[in-house]
């Protein structure tokens, strides 16, 4: 029982990376019906931005809280930085093509991921960097399970940011105009909305949450690399199609079942399939359910 726990509470934490991330993949389906695959390498920016966001902050802040001051300078700066990334990539790359077919898109989607990893082998090199520990890690003993101060603060700071989002949507005036061109676009232009502003500032969000699940993801598994975000951006858009694309509930559902699947399979079987067990999903999904555990079939008039 207490092994159990054990994966459960690594599930947990490894599954609210994933959700950070599928966050960002449903909010852009939701508004555009597209799949953006450049989204898995803006949270590989996102940690190379914490990286170097620290190496200019840490130590000039003081030890105040064991180097929380520090970590929370990284995440707002990183997530600050991603966003303008996001919106650069909206306006440049996917708005001149938004009225295009859905085949040019997703071209589209997959030239701006290319593009973005090789960008980073080439300013920040091939080889892999160490994300300084901003956090000391130390660990803590309950019934048995050994939980370290990194895990909490993962699983607390992703609360934090799911319930800012879940108010920003549902309880802002902006929320209430991104859920209006979620549901029509041409609805929403013609009462007033800003489209444009709206599209962009989804990309925004997303790409923050992204950068968020990168600096988290760090300060756990230090080792960072320019194509880290290829399988985290895979696993995260199998936990958006697994919770329903398009619905934010479940984006978070999704990252974390995908999250307590990887981590009890390699801790009961072998953690060699750990990687095999998305896919294994996506396929049961694909055939049993398509549009997700909360998402809703839609019906296309023809």
């Amino acid at each position: 029982m207490t092994v159990f726990l054990q994966q459960l509470l690594n599930g947990l934490s490894l599954g609210s990376i994933y959700a950070l991330v599928a966050l960002g993949y449903t909010m852009v389906y939701g508004v555009l019906r597209l799949i953006n695959f450049a989204h898995g390498d803006v949270y590989m920016l996102g940690a190379f931005a914490g990286y170097y966001v620290s190496k200019l902050v840490q130590g000039r802040l003081g030890a105040a809280g064991g180097g929380l001051v520090e970590a929370a300078v990284v995440l707002i700066l990183s997530m600050l930085i991603c966003a303008l990334v996001g919106m650069l990539i909206e306006r440049l790359a996917y708005r001149p093509v938004r009225r295009a077919s859905r085949l040019t898109l997703l071209i589209v989607a997959i030239g701006v991921s290319l593009l973005i990893e090789n960008l980073a082998q080439l300013f920040f090199g091939a080889d892999p960097k160490f994300f300084p520990q901003l956090v000391p890690e130390r660990m803590f003993e309950w019934g048995g399970v050994l939980i370290t101060n990194q895990q909490i603060l993962i699983l607390a700071t992703t609360v934090l940011l799911m319930a800012a989002l879940t108010w920003f949507i549902q309880g802002t005036r902006t929320g209430k105009a991104m859920r209006a061109v979620a549901y029509n676009a041409d609805a929403a232009r013609l009462m007033g909305i800003n489209v444009n502003g709206v599209i962009s500032l989804t990309f925004a969000i997303g790409s923050a949450l992204a950068a968020a699940g990168g600096i988290l993801v760090s300060l756990n598994q230090p080792s960072i690399d320019p194509i880290m975000g290829l399988m985290t951006g895979i696993k995260a858009f199998v936990a958006a199609v697994l919770g329903g694309i398009g619905s934010i509930p479940g984006a978070v559902l999704g990252g974390l079942l995908i999250g307590l699947a990887e981590t009890l399979v390699a801790g009961y079987g072998s953690s060699t399939y750990r990687d095999a067990i998305a896919f294994l999903i996506l396929i049961a999904v694909l055939l049993l359910k398509p549009s997700g555990l909360l998402g809703k079939g839609q019906v296309e008039k023809v």
